[in-house]
């Protein structure tokens, strides 16, 4: 990463090319056309057969006609459930609650595939479905929530059905290989190149071959993701867990796991929050506790995992996703209030999102924000005349860093309210008291981790990739594209070199770590991101769950939302290699 320049091995000219052929075969090949484990069901796909039972698995096929075939199936189960209800109710002829016997759960489920669905064929039947079950007097389901973010207009995204060729090929693979085109997917596609490599890391994570059985994959999301309180994530992989076979026991809290799993509690909680009190002493625990000892491949997919889900919580909140169609907060059966505006308003299609959205990205342009990138663009192309006429001493850059480090512990988040973990999530982890702290707070001090003592290109990768074959490449491709990806432009502006600013905000993530690059001038930092952005960068990632509207609006606030989504990218993965960067030099100190 920073200080990557003198870095040439496993660099192979444009960032986006896909994987070679030969090394990572694998992981190169298209999401859906990669062989699934044996006995794996598809998240998201077949229930449990029992007579009557809905399936949904057929819906992700490429093929047409196996997707007719499907959704004749899937309506006339439906439609005869809710024939059922219908026939039962009250004689007053009230309209009947549509959640029993499962129909809640399916006409939810239809409701999202109608609005979510890359295959045109699928969301008009499945609307049609839903029409056909609300002739029959039954209520049915209307999203919540307008859009993939609460954060960015839902015109501002892209429009499931109104992708180009490129967009709709990932938005295809995403579908048949997850049963569902998510609201992460939905913003991060913003910047597809980073998407393919994302998706692609987290199928094989979760999906092929490797140390870890399927369920123990998704409880393991599962902790990670409540450790931010991210109910998100958490019921996307209870439902996972569930369908690949998870015992729904160990969903009533930790204590009902596995033992083994529970070890891994403790490990949870210092990567999520203090990563760098990890110690090799904490690894040999993990690895000699007899019968419920972790293998070091088994220990590393485990990492691996914590890592991409405590970064992938940021993500969550940084970009504000809303709950998904078909999950709890995202719809209701109870009827649109009309108390706010007219009813004639409601038939001509005014519902008041454009209030409720008002945000100043891609907004008219302030002569205050306006001011605001113009100062950015002068302050880099001062700080670069800087560098070509003077370098700073070692002595110099190491006060710099020093400086800064301490001065990250002074930035915190203006929402001063605690928020406490709900029940339902905090169940998945112990001592939920355990949160970041500042790591020179209260006398306490930790070294500061050299780059050039361990980093990942020369000590990670090789260790990540010899015990979890080919993780280790595709983690590096997504470090790398996520770093690199550029499209030369800032707010307004065209042709303009961003690298200084992006090796800013990563190495800040990093400082916040103690994680010190010795050939970086640390003083640019203070240049270059003012104290809203460096509010924002800290909340994202030490403490997402405590995000809001107002923090992300309040920086770079001329910017477009792309460039915004950009910015929680670079947070997502320089977060995860810090997190990485201290349990791998953990594991590599037991080994030697």
């Amino acid at each position: 990463m920073p200080g990557a320049g003198r870095r040439s091995r496993r660099r192979r000219g444009v960032v986006a090319a896909p994987l070679p052929a030969g090394k990572g075969e694998a992981a190169a090949a298209p999401l859906a056309r990669q062989p699934r484990r044996a006995g794996e069901q598809r998240p998201g796909g077949p229930m449990e057969e029992r007579e009557g039972e809905v399936r949904w698995d057929g819906l992700c096929s490429r093929d047409a006609a196996a997707r007719a075939a499907a959704l004749d199936t899937i309506g006339q189960a439906v439609l005869r459930r809710a024939e059922s209800v219908a026939s039962g109710a009250a004689a007053d002829g009230l309209p009947v609650p549509a959640a029993r016997d499962g129909l809640g759960e399916a006409l939810a489920r239809l409701l999202m595939l109608s609005k979510r669905c890359p295959f045109p064929d699928v969301r008009e039947k499945s609307e049609a479905i839903l029409s056909g079950v609300q002739e029959l007097g039954i209520r049915i389901p209307r999203p919540l929530g307008h859009g993939p973010s609460r954060f960015i207009p839902e015109k501002e995204t892209i429009q499931v059905g109104k992708e180009d060729a490129t967009m709709h090929t990932l938005f295809a693979e995403s579908f048949a290989t997850l049963g569902r085109l998510d609201n992460v997917t939905l913003v991060m596609v913003f910047h597809p190149q980073y998407l393919e490599s994302f998706l692609k890391t987290q199928h094989y994570l979760l999906q092929m071959d490797g140390p870890l059985p399927l369920h123990y994959r998704h409880y393991i999301g599962i902790m990670a993701a409540a450790r931010h309180q991210c109910s998100y994530l958490v019921n996307l992989h209870v439902n996972d867990f569930l369908h690949v076979g998870g015992d729904p026991k160990w969903l009533n809290g930790l204590e009902n796991a596995p033992q083994k799993l529970q070890n891994l509690g403790e490990l949870n909680k210092m990567l999520a929050h203090r990563p760098w009190l990890i110690t090799k002493e904490h690894i040999e625990q993990l690895l000699k506790t007899e019968e419920n000892s972790w293998s070091l491949a088994e220990l590393i997919h485990a990492v691996v995992l914590l890592t991409h889900y405590h970064s992938l919580a940021s993500f969550t909140f940084g970009c504000g996703i809303s709950p998904e169609i078909d999950c709890e907060g995202g719809h209701t059966f109870r009827p649109p209030s009309v108390s706010n505006y007219c009813i004639c308003d409601i038939t001509n299609g005014y519902h008041g999102v454009d209030e409720i959205h008002a945000s100043p990205a891609g907004s008219i342009p302030s002569t205050e924000s306006v001011c605001e990138v113009e100062a950015l663009m002068e302050k880099m192309k001062q700080l670069q005349e800087c560098r070509d006429e003077e370098e700073a001493s070692q002595e110099e850059m190491a006060t710099r860093f020093e400086r800064e480090k301490r001065e990250s512990m002074f930035v915190c988040s203006s929402e001063d309210e605690e928020s406490a973990a709900t029940r339902d999530v905090s169940r998945h982890f112990e001592d939920t008291s355990y949160g970041y702290k500042d790591f020179s707070r209260h006398g306490m001090h930790v070294p500061t981790f050299r780059v050039q003592d361990y980093s990942w290109e020369d000590h990670g990768y090789s260790l990540v990739n010899r015990l979890y074959p080919d993780v280790g490449q595709l983690l590096d491709e997504k470090f790398h594209i996520a770093y690199n990806l550029t499209y030369n432009t800032m707010a307004m502006h065209k042709d303009v070199d961003t690298s200084m600013l992006r090796r800013a905000i990563w190495n800040y993530i990093h400082c916040m770590f103690g994680i010190r690059y010795d050939d970086y001038d640390y003083g640019e930092i203070n240049q270059l991101l003012d104290r809203s952005f460096k509010v924002y960068i800290k909340t994202v990632v030490c403490t997402p769950e405590k995000t809001t509207k107002r923090m992300y609006d309040s920086f770079w606030r001329q910017f477009e939302h792309s460039e915004k989504v950009h910015v929680n990218l670079l947070l997502v993965e320089a977060r995860m290699q810090a997190e990485l960067l201290y349990a791998l030099r953990a594991i590599t100190r037991y080994m030697t």
